[in-house]
């Protein structure tokens, strides 16, 4: 009898847990942005949280914590209680930053829980039509014959854009001179400008230069073509290395968070990012959106976080 009043017990008490968390509640969940309003990441947080907080029933709501390369706004994510009200949307300058400031007072990769990856976005090689590049053969030739000559841009050291040009010169053989700015578009105007020769960009933002004949497009870093420039070749197609520089956004949660909890922010986010709505929205931006488990979002992680630490340690970059 003692057995069966201690068991109707727990399941009162379980049940009780279950109503709890499905509960609405008024304290709003902050979806944390590690970088300005506009970015590719901060377009997912911001597609994202009003169907979030339609399936949690509770606010969702979007706070931008820029600086440092993302460290700022991530360290916060990490110091955050694991009260389910806090989570962090963020890219794979995450995982470069590990090997770039290795002083942080925190592990980007180890003290974050991975929730779900949310999509991919596509870097394409461009440069400037003054260059007289047709293809990536072009600028490898040019770049072998006048080693340091050219030189390539990117919004800052340790940006996808910068780390992706570092790990191409190293699989193709080459080196070209690196041009940091502050920010995209400063970059962006001197390579229209003739300025600067090369650069990856985000397909979105390099799209309407490349249609408009301001920049040409080489070649992109993924493992196939896309259909917004479908006669642009991958790296590898172009013979210029079997290597993808495809960006993967997603979710994580402060250290700490229950399996349970990471669990069914997963499947809610899976369901989300498979509605024809953000499908719409993410394409776009020039993203695909895409999904993972929770352990498998963290395999990617680490794995990158080790791709990227090798580039780091080869071409001997080092943080401003």
């Amino acid at each position: 009898m003692k057995l069966l009043v201690r068991l109707a017990i727990t399941l009162l008490a379980l049940c009780s847990l279950g109503a709890l968390a499905q509960a609405p509640t008024n304290v709003p969940l902050k979806l944390i942005v590690p970088f300005t309003p506009g970015t590719g990441i901060d377009m997912i947080a911001r597609t994202v949280a009003p169907r979030l907080g339609e399936k949690l029933h509770r606010p969702v709501v979007v706070e931008n914590r820029a600086g440092a390369s993302g460290n700022i706004g991530t360290e916060a994510v990490v110091r955050a209680p694991a009260d389910g009200n806090t989570l962090l949307v963020s890219v794979n300058t995450l995982v470069m930053n590990k090997s770039l400031y290795p002083q942080l007072p925190f592990d980007p990769v180890k003290d974050l829980v991975p929730v779900s990856l949310t999509s991919w976005g596509q870097l394409i090689l461009v440069t400037s039509p003054s260059t007289g590049f047709k293809t990536v053969g072009d600028l490898v030739a040019a770049a072998k014959a006048r080693p340091g000559k050219l030189n390539y841009a990117s919004p800052g050291v340790g940006t996808p854009h910068h780390m992706s040009m570092e790990l191409f010169k190293q699989t193709a053989g080459v080196y070209l001179t690196h041009i940091p700015y502050r920010g995209s578009a400063p970059a962006v105007t001197d390579l229209v400008g003739g300025q600067v020769d090369a650069m990856f960009l985000p397909i979105h933002v390099a799209l309407p230069f490349v249609k408009a004949g301001k920049l040409v497009a080489l070649a992109i870093g993924s493992e196939q073509r896309h259909p917004l420039l479908p006669d642009v070749p991958t790296l590898k197609e172009a013979r210029a290395g079997d290597v993808n520089m495809d960006m993967w956004y997603g979710i994580f949660a402060p250290p700490g968070t229950s399996a349970d909890q990471v669990q069914r922010l997963n499947q809610d986010l899976k369901e989300i990012l498979a509605s024809p709505e953000i499908r719409t929205a993410f394409h776009a931006q020039g993203m695909d959106p895409a999904t993972s488990t929770p352990e498998e979002f963290r395999r990617l992680v680490a794995r990158d976080a080790d791709r990227w630490a090798k580039v780091v340690r080869t071409a001997h970059i080092k943080a401003d």
